[in-house]
């Protein structure tokens, strides 16, 4: 019989905060290739949500090629499962882009999160990275990005931006922004921040007649809403936006 393959630890810093006893039985080794040809445009998404499909443990882990002057977008929500994972490795040609716009939400014991490594590998080429976490009972949203760029990538500009939403005491969410640069003429950014409902908007919403409940999720809506306006499809990003907010509404 094949031995049993080795399940990643939490020493290990891409399973930092990952729900690992629950990857008994994946493929580890089953990764989705995509090569996007020079000056090709390409789209994807992937939602997560409750659904009969669903299973307790959703595992995707992608590896991505964007060719010179091609533009890769991936858009997803994870909103279901007890731990659900998306792994994207890009690495990137001359003048490539590559946008990512992400969204965990849950609650109870679930564990949702987003890794991401990014290989500037040629010079000119950009990406930008924007996710959001809304979490509450004890339930868990992380994202981990790893930004790369090599000695000859000069000219790069990459950016990552994080933010996570606690709705109750209990939740937590992690951010692990990490840049590794070995050129010199490059312009990369990151940014990370945790918290709670601004209240002073919603004391302004009640003041104009709004009730606590309306107000609370249209400041949720509005704070996921960040992740998906690069999306340009309205169709697509109204579909992904009801995923996440059908599973927040149930908990609001």
């Amino acid at each position: 019989m094949p031995e049993a393959a080795e399940l990643p630890t939490r020493r290990e810093e891409a399973w930092r905060y990952s729900a690992v006893d629950r990857l008994q039985g994946e493929n580890l080794d089953a990764w989705r290739t995509i090569d996007i040809a020079a000056g090709e445009t390409f789209r994807e998404t992937l939602a997560i949500a409750d659904g009969e499909a669903t299973r307790p443990t959703e595992l995707h882990r992608w590896r991505v090629s964007v060719g010179e002057g091609a533009t890769c977008e991936i858009f997803a929500v994870l909103s279901s499962a007890e731990y659900a994972r998306l792994e994207i490795e890009v690495t990137l040609g001359r003048g490539a882009h590559f946008e990512f716009g992400g969204i965990t939400v849950g609650g109870r014991e679930t564990v949702r999160e987003f890794v991401t490594r990014t290989v500037h590998a040629e010079p000119e080429a950009t990406s930008n990275q924007t996710v959001r976490s809304v979490h509450w009972g004890h339930g868990t949203g992380n994202f981990l990005g790893n930004i790369d760029v090599l000695r000859h990538a000069q000219k790069t500009d990459a950016a990552q931006d994080f933010k996570g939403l606690l709705l109750e005491k209990g939740a937590s969410v992690n951010a692990v922004p990490q840049l590794e640069i070995f050129a010199d003429d490059v312009k990369c950014a990151h940014g990370a921040s945790v918290g709670q409902l601004d209240e002073a908007a919603r004391f302004y919403m009640a003041a104009r007649g709004l009730s606590p409940d309306l107000a609370r999720c249209l400041l949720v809506q509005a704070f996921l809403g960040d992740a998906l306006v690069s999306l340009d499809d309205d169709d697509t990003r109204e579909a992904l936006m009801r995923h996440a907010l059908d599973k927040v509404d149930k908990a609001l």
